[in-house]
């Protein structure tokens, strides 16, 4: 009798035994490489990470427009042992994983996954060897560019006359000199002429911004008839003494920066809204963190949402304001 009723508390024992549960999947380690803070593409990664929820820390590097910082960032991902690092710009991309030559270089990342951002032309600036297949096997990234026919074409119906672009460019950012190269090529293709000027440059190369009234004038003087404003870091920080300029010289500017309409004088955009590209950015992370897929296998994925803005307030100092059927699809801002 002893012996059973040892038996039954065994059993009843053994029962009430609380195996430890499985462990849990260490928290993920996302760093993101901003050059200008964490703005709407920084938020828009977060919160897509967050709707998928994927347990992440999210950690922001802020490089604040100095290149110099970009070393030690690299550092500082491999000692938090980073499982993704996500970088905005080219400037970024470009210290942070260098050009398809440094693939084999100890000083850049090609040992962690990295996810680009914003960058205007990452196979002409060497980042990558295609959108399809980056040649990197550990990097992937998104497009967000508005291809420039788009807003030749929306300058168009805007301004059925149109038929002169001009642009300011800054000799010291390479995407600045790409995209005059580009629009110089379009310019041909669509039979629109083009003035480029580079920037006016103080003693030390840099741009100077006390100029940027008087080439708002050499512009107009040239017979521009719209000025294009974008993949200039500089112009971007002093968008309102150019685009002020502008308007004073009877000058449209459309600009990819959406918010230099609703902050600024720039009359129109077409741009992919970068709270959207962030989102982007956040589903490339989310496929190399819960589906283990690989930055290399990925292709660069493009954007296909697009927003149309004209700054009515700026349209009436023109006296331009857009044709009725300009108006049944763009977001009007005061």
């Amino acid at each position: 009798m002893k012996f059973r009723n040892r038996m039954l508390i065994g059993a009843v024992l053994a029962a009430c035994v609380v195996l430890p549960p499985q462990a849990e999947a260490a928290k993920k380690t996302v760093v993101m490489i901003t050059w200008l803070g964490c703005e709407d593409v920084c938020k828009g990664v977060k919160d897509s990470l967050e709707e998928k929820k994927v347990d992440v820390s999210f950690v922001v590097d802020d490089a604040a427009q100095d290149k110099s910082k970009l070393p030690g960032f690299i550092k500082d991902a491999r000692q938090r042992k980073a499982d993704v690092v996500v970088t905005w710009g080219t400037k970024t991309t470009l210290g942070m994983v260098g050009t398809l030559k440094d693939q084999q270089n100890p000083e850049f990342l090609n040992d962690i996954p990295v996810v680009f951002t914003v960058v205007a032309d990452p196979v002409g600036a060497g980042i990558i060897e295609s959108y399809d297949k980056t040649g990197r096997a550990n990097v992937t990234g998104t497009r967000n560019r508005v291809p420039e026919s788009v807003n030749i074409k929306s300058i168009k119906r805007y301004l059925p006359s149109f038929d002169h672009l001009g642009l300011l460019f800054d000799r010291s950012e390479p995407n600045s000199v790409k995209k005059m190269e580009e629009l110089t090529a379009l310019s041909q293709k669509m039979k629109f002429a083009f003035d480029a000027l580079p920037l006016p440059a103080l003693p030390d190369g840099s741009p100077d911004p006390a100029k940027l009234p008087g080439a708002a004038a050499q512009l107009k003087q040239a017979g521009v008839q719209f000025v294009y404003l974008g993949s200039s870091t500089f112009l971007e920080k002093n968008a309102d003494a150019f685009t002020n300029a502008a308007v004073a010289n009877g000058l449209p500017v459309l600009s990819p920066y959406e918010h230099l309409v609703g902050e600024s004088q720039a009359l129109m955009s077409v741009a992919a809204r970068d709270y959207d590209v962030g989102k982007l950015a956040g589903d490339q992370v989310a496929k190399i963190l819960m589906e283990n897929a690989k930055p290399g296998d990925m292709p660069v994925v493009a954007i296909d949402k697009f927003a149309y803005l004209v700054n009515m307030k700026v349209a009436r100092k023109l006296n331009l304001l857009p044709p009725v059927e300009f108006l049944q699809f763009v977001e009007k801002v005061e």
